[in-house]
C-alpha cells in the first residue's frame, strides 16, 4: 500500500501552467442550482403552480489554498497568488481569436471520482497576504477560490469550447461598484444584476468583495437569469 501524500493541484487542459498545493485543501464545497419558473396559478389554487424547469447553473466548487514560504531563503507567494490572477483573464489564443474565453482547468487531486472527469474555469479568486519578511515580501497567503464547471455535452450538438462561453468576459470589483453599476455598464440595464448574481452564485449580491474577479454572462444569459 502507497502511503505517501498525493499533493493536489490545478493545471490547465490545454497548456503547460500547473499549480501544486504545498498543503492540501481540509474541506471543499461542492454547489449547483437549477432555475425554475413559476406561472400564476387559476383562480382559487391554494398550492400555485406547478415549477417549469428552464436550465441549471453550472456546478461550482469552492475551497481555500495556503501558501507559504517563510522557509525558503528566497521565499515570495505573490507568484502562486498571481497565476491564481491569470487564470481569471482570458487566453491570448482566444483574444487573438476575438473569442474571449477562460483558461480551461483540471482539478487534480489522486484519484478523487468527483473531480477527476470535470474540466472548470476559475470564476473567482480573493487573496489575502498575512506574514511578510521585513522587507515586504509576501511568504504566507491565504486564497479563497470558485471553480465553475464547463459542460463536456452540448444539447446543440456543439463542442463545449465553441459555445456561449467564448462570448463571456471578467470584470474585477472595484472601489465603490455594486451589481447595478455593473449591470449598467455592461449591458445598459442596472436590473439584469440578478442575472450577473445568479451566474456567479453570489451568497450575498449586496456584499461584493474589492479585487476579486467575476465571470461576466452574455446578455442574454443575463436576462433569462435575471428573470
Amino acid at each position: 500500500m502507497n502511503s505517501k501524500m498525493v499533493k493536489a493541484r490545478l493545471e490547465e487542459a490545454e497548456g503547460s501552467k500547473k499549480l501544486e498545493f504545498k498543503f492540501n485543501p481540509s474541506e471543499y464545497s461542492v454547489s449547483k442550482s437549477a432555475n425554475w419558473s413559476n406561472t400564476p396559478a387559476s383562480k382559487g389554487t391554494k398550492a400555485g403552480s406547478k415549477p417549469h424547469y428552464v436550465g441549471s447553473n453550472p456546478q461550482t466548487i469552492g475551497l481555500k489554498i495556503f501558501f507559504d514560504d517563510w522557509e525558503a531563503l528566497a521565499g515570495d507567494v505573490t507568484k502562486d497568488v498571481e497565476q491564481l490572477l491569470d487564470w481569471c483573464t482570458p487566453t491570448q489564443k482566444s483574444i487573438r481569436n476575438k473569442k474571449s474565453q477562460p483558461p480551461i482547468l483540471r482539478f487534480m487531486w489522486g484519484t478523487n471520482r468527483h473531480l477527476v472527469d470535470h474540466k472548470f474555469y476559475l470564476s473567482s479568486v480573493n487573496a489575502t497576504y498575512i506574514m511578510f519578511r521585513r522587507d515586504g515580501t509576501p511568504v504566507r497567503a491565504t486564497a479563497d477560490i470558485k471553480l465553475s464547471e464547463v459542460p463536456t455535452d452540448d444539447p446543440d450538438g456543439q463542442n463545449p469550447t465553441s459555445g456561449s462561453i467564448n462570448t463571456r468576459r471578467t470584470h474585477l470589483i472595484s472601489q465603490g461598484e455594486s451589481l447595478q453599476s455593473i449591470a449598467n455598464v455592461e449591458y445598459g440595464k442596472p436590473g439584469l444584476w440578478r442575472g450577473i448574481a445568479a451566474f456567479n452564485d453570489l451568497d450575498d449580491p449586496m456584499r461584493l468583495k474589492l479585487g476579486t474577479w467575476m465571470l461576466l454572462p452574455s446578455l442574454e444569459e443575463a436576462a433569462e437569469l435575471a428573470k
